[in-house]
């Protein structure tokens, strides 16, 4: 009998680990947080948008970048990467370039920007204290709670090292109360997106 191939041992595990994730729920879920997201995206967008078109927006926060002190642009990013984090990296990413120890100051931003996800998470852990919030998502999101809990950590690991807001992803782990520890691990990748990111913008300069 002859052994099966590779290819096929390949295709079988795919087919299985598809099979896992619509047994699971994980395509609904996902694409359940995508429906019920988009509209507060394309809302976000369409506000930056209008803002840009008669401020230039990315102007303003290079000009920022150039004015003030290192530890001023620090401590700007510390707070955009907290509250929201809508403020593109890309734009302190450069700043960092044009110093004098760039690969200090990335060092320096990429921390910001995992500490200031954690410091989200229990933002959004203190969110839930509040009475009418914690029985909303107790009682009428109880089962979106749970499987958000099951795939909680592909929320994370998209926020750290896609172009999406990670201080948003940390804040919705804190409110349904996915495992801290487990943001710890899974958001530690924000520090690769950021080593990646510098090997890419600084090789422009």
């Amino acid at each position: 009998m002859k052994p099966k191939s590779k290819s096929k041992t390949e295709k079988t595990r795919w087919q299985l680990l598809h099979q896992y994730y619509s047994y699971t729920g994980f395509y609904n879920f996902v694409w359940q947080a995508v429906k019920k997201s988009l509209p507060f995206i394309l809302l976000i967008v369409a506000a930056i948008y209008l803002v840009n078109r008669y401020y230039d927006i990315n102007a303003a926060l290079v000009h920022l970048t150039e004015t003030l002190p290192a530890y001023g642009v620090m401590a700007f990013f510390f707070i955009s990467e907290t509250l929201l984090g809508l403020v593109p990296p890309e734009i302190f990413i450069a700043w960092a370039g044009n110093m004098d120890a760039p690969w200090l100051y990335l060092t320096g931003l990429a921390f910001i920007s995992y500490f200031g996800g954690l410091l989200s998470y229990y933002i959004g852990h203190i969110i839930t204290k509040i009475p009418s919030v914690h029985t909303y998502l107790e009682v009428k999101m109880a089962k979106q709670l749970k499987n958000s809990r099951k795939w909680g950590g592909f929320l994370i690991v998209v926020g750290a090292l896609l172009p999406l807001p990670f201080s948003i992803s940390c804040l919705a782990a804190g409110i349904i109360k996915f495992p801290f520890i487990n943001v710890v691990a899974y958001g530690s990748l924000r520090l690769l997106r950021f080593l990646i990111y510098g090997l890419v913008i600084f090789s422009a300069f």
